[in-house]
């Protein structure tokens, strides 16, 4: 008889065996590393192009008076606040002064010169990438407004602390086609129509050889919505509530998960410290800031697809 081995004796461990790529998923992993893109602190050149050409003649340098401040420092002042968050008055001296960014900020913010680019570069991307309108998502993000102001109000998810709520649409990839403020206490519901109403550009209509699908979270789930959707030519994907996805019978047709890029977007948008907290008072310098954020968000995309 053999004896039998010991419970304790140490079985021969099993070597690791490293996953062995292919060729064209080298080539893959090559670009991806090739296409990274660092973080923006300055605005680029072929931004500043795009946005230069929507702002207001600048001030002679010889003209007398008060020294002047280039308008790219302005603007690289005003994205300096809005990655780091800091108040208005910290701006390192380097961009001018923190009155002059803030006072040409909010010129450029009544002059829509953030929103005008924004649709500037949506049609850029749509040239180079192509919007991808047959999945579009919806979905808000509530944020604390500790001073009040515009649009804001009582945060039922912060105990009734005073806050305000981004809406997002984006298309397949993410990237913002239509955005809205509204207070934290007002439901996704009432605020779906202005959402979907709100894309900058012009929307090509949906027709059953491209159609156009909308994903909404629960918090989407009434009849409202539902016939909003459809009025508008699209076929909505709303989960009900109090259902779990996991529960539909394997034989029922099913889409693959779609909405989390519109959450990812989202989390881009946090990344910038001045909106991660509204301390904005007025609800136009709030969006002209979230506004340059997409600009931004746009303008990656176009770069690394």
């Amino acid at each position: 008889m053999k004896a039998k081995p010991h419970r304790h004796s140490r079985q021969p461990a099993k070597k690791h065996q490293k996953k062995r790529l292919t060729c064209a998923e080298k080539i893959k992993k090559q670009a991806r590393r090739e296409k990274r893109l660092a973080t923006i602190w300055r605005v680029p050149d072929d931004l500043w192009v795009l946005i230069q050409r929507l702002l207001p003649p600048e001030k002679a340098l010889e003209t007398v008076g008060r020294p002047v401040v280039p308008f790219r420092t302005v603007l690289d002042g005003i994205l300096y606040v809005l990655r780091t968050g800091c108040q208005w008055k910290a701006v390192p001296k380097e961009f001018g002064s923190g009155s002059t960014c803030h006072k040409r900020f909010q010129e450029w913010v009544k002059a829509g010169v953030f929103q005008k680019a924004w649709k500037l570069l949506l049609r850029r991307y749509d040239e180079l990438r192509g919007i991808q309108w047959t999945w579009q998502s919806v979905d808000s993000k509530s944020v604390p407004a500790p001073l009040g102001g515009e649009d804001t109000g009582p945060n039922p998810t912060d105990r009734g602390k005073s806050g305000s709520k981004r809406h997002l649409l984006v298309d397949g990839r993410g990237a913002p086609l239509s955005a809205a403020v509204t207070g934290a206490n007002d439901t996704d519901m009432k605020t779906n129509p202005a959402v979907l109403d709100g894309v900058v550009i012009e929307r090509p209509p949906s027709t059953p050889e491209q159609p156009q699908h909308l994903c909404e979270d629960k918090g989407y789930d009434y009849p409202e919505c539902r016939q909003q959707a459809l009025e508008r030519g699209y076929t909505a994907h709303i989960p009900r509530k109090g259902t779990d996805p996991s529960a539909i019978p394997a034989d029922e047709k099913r889409h693959p998960a779609r909405r989390w890029v519109v959450e990812r977007t989202h989390s881009w948008h946090n990344c910038l410290r001045k909106l991660r907290v509204r301390w904005e008072k007025k609800t136009e310098n709030w969006e002209g800031l979230w506004h340059f954020a997409i600009c931004l968000t746009v303008y990656r995309m176009i770069i690394l697809g």
